[in-house]
């Protein structure tokens, strides 16, 4: 994983990809003990998310804590500004693009209960947006992965230009 330690700044993890294709376990199983976490689906009756997720973001980074945002992130404009608030505290930003196909995506979060669930319209709207990362948005890490079964994930190192064929 990504090491952050003591001296060296605190650490932006920006999660990328569909709805349901596993970033919120993922979180849960390699950063919920070390990361704060910051994301829209935690105050969704928040009348501006966007301001709020800043304040939290700023709250972490501005005392040296490591942070996950777990949110779709799809486009290199949505993750402009997040690389540049990490920057700001002087923070290293790592990237992990989640495979994301459509179909498998739609399954998990018809499976979801009650607000954790989506319109399936979302998903077809975000994956219409999704844009693989590059190193040159100003990551300092990225990586690919693939969710095997409900707790087990592949990571991958990244190679530019890479992107699963289900992400388009």
């Amino acid at each position: 994983m990504s090491e952050n330690s003591v001296g060296m700044g605190s650490e932006l993890v920006i999660l990328i990809g569909l709805q349901g294709a596993g970033k919120s376990s993922f979180y849960r199983t390699f950063f919920a003990a070390t990361h704060d976490l910051v994301s829209k689906d935690c105050f969704r009756n928040n009348r501006n998310p966007s301001r709020r997720q800043q304040q939290l973001l700023e709250e972490s980074l501005g005392a040296g804590r490591p942070v996950v945002l777990d949110n779709t992130n799809p486009t290199k404009e949505d993750r402009a500004d997040l690389i540049l608030l990490a920057r700001s505290f002087g923070a290293r930003v790592v990237g992990y693009y989640f495979e994301s196909c459509l179909v498998e995506c739609l399954e998990r979060n018809c499976r979801r209960q009650g607000k954790a669930r989506v319109p399936d319209i979302a998903l077809y709207a975000t994956r219409k947006r999704l844009e693989p990362p590059t190193r040159a948005e100003g990551f300092d890490q990225l990586f690919f992965v693939r969710l095997r079964d409900e707790v087990r994930f592949e990571i991958l190192d990244w190679k530019e230009g890479q992107e699963d064929d289900e992400t388009r």
